[in-house]
Protein backbone atom coordinates (compact mmCIF):
# COMPACT_ATOMS: atom_id res chain seq x y z
CA UNK A 1 0.00 0.00 0.00
CA UNK A 2 1.27 3.09 -1.47
CA UNK A 3 0.35 6.94 -0.60
CA UNK A 4 2.21 8.44 -3.19
CA UNK A 5 1.10 12.01 -4.01
CA UNK A 6 3.48 13.70 -6.18
CA UNK A 7 3.43 17.56 -5.96
CA UNK A 8 2.97 19.92 -9.85
CA UNK A 9 6.52 19.83 -11.32
CA UNK A 10 8.04 17.04 -9.06
CA UNK A 11 6.91 14.04 -11.19
CA UNK A 12 8.89 11.68 -8.42
CA UNK A 13 8.76 13.61 -4.94
CA UNK A 14 7.42 11.75 -2.02
CA UNK A 15 4.60 12.95 -0.06
CA UNK A 16 5.72 12.59 3.81
CA UNK A 17 2.58 10.28 4.30
CA UNK A 18 4.39 7.71 1.65
CA UNK A 19 7.01 4.93 1.33
CA UNK A 20 8.71 3.50 -1.21
CA UNK A 21 7.70 -0.01 -0.99
CA UNK A 22 5.73 -0.59 1.96
CA UNK A 23 5.41 -4.08 3.37
CA UNK A 24 2.82 -4.76 6.19
CA UNK A 25 4.67 -5.48 9.98
CA UNK A 26 1.94 -6.14 12.12
CA UNK A 27 -2.05 -5.73 12.42
CA UNK A 28 -3.83 -4.44 15.90
CA UNK A 29 -7.68 -4.10 16.77
CA UNK A 30 -6.76 -0.72 18.55
CA UNK A 31 -4.38 2.48 17.81
CA UNK A 32 -2.76 2.16 20.68
CA UNK A 33 -1.14 -1.45 20.59
CA UNK A 34 -0.03 -0.05 17.00
CA UNK A 35 1.61 3.35 18.72
CA UNK A 36 3.05 0.51 21.67
CA UNK A 37 4.73 -1.25 18.66
CA UNK A 38 6.15 1.70 17.18
CA UNK A 39 7.23 3.18 20.44
CA UNK A 40 9.14 -0.17 20.95
CA UNK A 41 10.89 -0.03 17.78
CA UNK A 42 11.82 3.67 18.43
CA UNK A 43 13.22 2.37 22.31
CA UNK A 44 15.40 0.00 20.20
CA UNK A 45 16.92 2.82 17.96
CA UNK A 46 15.03 1.52 14.60
CA UNK A 47 14.54 3.88 11.78
CA UNK A 48 11.09 4.85 12.53
CA UNK A 49 10.56 7.66 9.65
CA UNK A 50 10.47 4.06 7.66
CA UNK A 51 7.18 3.66 9.66
CA UNK A 52 3.68 4.16 8.90
CA UNK A 53 0.50 3.44 11.12
CA UNK A 54 -2.42 2.72 8.82
CA UNK A 55 -6.21 2.49 9.81
CA UNK A 56 -7.86 0.56 7.75
CA UNK A 57 -11.71 -0.90 7.57
CA UNK A 58 -13.08 2.39 8.00
CA UNK A 59 -16.83 2.81 9.55
CA UNK A 60 -18.75 5.58 10.21
CA UNK A 61 -20.51 5.79 13.48
CA UNK A 62 -23.10 7.85 14.81
CA UNK A 63 -23.81 8.23 18.31
CA UNK A 64 -27.62 9.71 18.99
CA UNK A 65 -27.63 12.04 21.70
CA UNK A 66 -30.99 13.41 21.72
CA UNK A 67 -34.02 14.34 20.58
CA UNK A 68 -34.78 17.40 18.22
CA UNK A 69 -37.68 19.09 19.31
CA UNK A 70 -39.29 22.68 17.86
CA UNK A 71 -38.58 24.19 21.13
CA UNK A 72 -34.50 22.95 21.61
CA UNK A 73 -33.63 23.75 17.96
CA UNK A 74 -35.24 27.48 18.75
CA UNK A 75 -33.02 27.78 22.11
CA UNK A 76 -29.70 26.41 20.14
CA UNK A 77 -30.20 28.97 17.48
CA UNK A 78 -30.97 31.69 19.86
CA UNK A 79 -27.79 31.13 21.56
CA UNK A 80 -25.67 30.62 18.66
CA UNK A 81 -27.11 33.82 17.25
CA UNK A 82 -26.60 35.35 20.62
CA UNK A 83 -22.68 34.91 20.86
CA UNK A 84 -22.31 36.12 16.65
CA UNK A 85 -24.22 39.61 17.91
CA UNK A 86 -22.15 39.83 20.85
CA UNK A 87 -19.01 39.11 19.00
CA UNK A 88 -20.10 41.65 16.02
CA UNK A 89 -21.25 44.06 18.59
CA UNK A 90 -17.12 43.84 20.04
CA UNK A 91 -16.11 44.54 16.79
CA UNK A 92 -18.03 47.54 15.41
CA UNK A 93 -17.72 49.07 19.41
CA UNK A 94 -13.79 49.13 18.61
CA UNK A 95 -14.58 51.75 16.02
CA UNK A 96 -17.14 54.11 17.89
CA UNK A 97 -16.95 56.16 21.10
CA UNK A 98 -20.49 56.87 22.18
CA UNK A 99 -22.94 54.54 22.94
CA UNK A 100 -21.11 51.03 22.97
CA UNK A 101 -23.22 49.26 25.87
CA UNK A 102 -26.22 50.26 23.80
CA UNK A 103 -24.34 48.98 20.10
CA UNK A 104 -23.15 45.37 21.39
CA UNK A 105 -26.83 44.92 23.27
CA UNK A 106 -28.96 45.87 19.63
CA UNK A 107 -26.12 43.83 17.77
CA UNK A 108 -26.79 41.17 20.21
CA UNK A 109 -30.25 40.78 20.08
CA UNK A 110 -30.04 41.00 16.54
CA UNK A 111 -28.29 37.96 16.50
CA UNK A 112 -30.74 36.29 18.66
CA UNK A 113 -33.50 36.71 16.10
CA UNK A 114 -31.05 35.90 13.13
CA UNK A 115 -30.33 32.57 14.94
CA UNK A 116 -33.50 31.70 16.19
CA UNK A 117 -35.45 32.18 12.36
CA UNK A 118 -32.34 30.42 11.08
CA UNK A 119 -32.41 27.46 12.80
CA UNK A 120 -36.22 27.52 12.58
CA UNK A 121 -35.99 27.78 8.80
CA UNK A 122 -33.46 24.60 8.90
CA UNK A 123 -35.36 22.84 11.24
CA UNK A 124 -38.32 23.15 8.94
CA UNK A 125 -36.90 22.47 6.00
CA UNK A 126 -36.02 18.61 7.40
CA UNK A 127 -39.32 18.29 7.27
CA UNK A 128 -39.56 15.67 10.17
CA UNK A 129 -36.81 13.60 8.38
CA UNK A 130 -34.56 13.85 10.90
CA UNK A 131 -35.51 15.02 14.37
CA UNK A 132 -32.49 13.70 16.28
CA UNK A 133 -29.01 15.25 17.23
CA UNK A 134 -25.79 13.55 16.67
CA UNK A 135 -22.27 13.49 17.07
CA UNK A 136 -20.55 11.07 14.36
CA UNK A 137 -17.09 10.21 13.14
CA UNK A 138 -15.21 8.26 11.17
CA UNK A 139 -13.30 5.22 13.09
CA UNK A 140 -10.63 2.45 11.68
CA UNK A 141 -11.74 -1.38 12.80
CA UNK A 142 -8.12 -2.13 12.66
CA UNK A 143 -4.61 -0.53 12.32
CA UNK A 144 -1.81 -1.92 9.96
CA UNK A 145 1.63 -1.07 10.99
CA UNK A 146 3.94 -0.73 7.62
CA UNK A 147 7.31 -0.55 7.29
CA UNK A 148 10.00 0.25 4.53
CA UNK A 149 10.39 -3.09 2.37
CA UNK A 150 14.17 -3.13 3.06
CA UNK A 151 13.90 -2.96 6.94
CA UNK A 152 11.28 -5.79 7.19
CA UNK A 153 13.73 -8.21 8.35
CA UNK A 154 14.96 -5.72 10.94
CA UNK A 155 11.92 -4.54 11.96
CA UNK A 156 10.55 -8.34 12.39
CA UNK A 157 12.99 -9.59 14.84
CA UNK A 158 12.76 -6.19 16.71
CA UNK A 159 9.11 -6.50 16.85
CA UNK A 160 9.46 -10.15 18.23
CA UNK A 161 11.43 -9.45 21.12
CA UNK A 162 7.97 -7.95 22.53
CA UNK A 163 4.84 -11.13 23.26
CA UNK A 164 1.97 -8.68 23.00
CA UNK A 165 3.44 -6.92 19.50
CA UNK A 166 4.17 -9.90 17.42
CA UNK A 167 4.75 -9.11 13.75
CA UNK A 168 2.09 -10.85 10.70
CA UNK A 169 3.11 -14.48 10.33
CA UNK A 170 2.37 -13.83 6.66
CA UNK A 171 4.77 -10.99 6.23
Amino acid sequence: MSFQQPGPGAPNARSPLSLEFPQSLAVYDDYKSAQKAVDHLSDREFPVQNLMIVGTDLKQVERITGRLTTGKVALAGALSGLWLGVFIGLILSLFGEDGVLQLILTCAVMGVLFGLLWALVGYALTRGQRDFSAVSAVVATRYEVLVEHSLLSQAQQLLGEEPGLRPNPFA
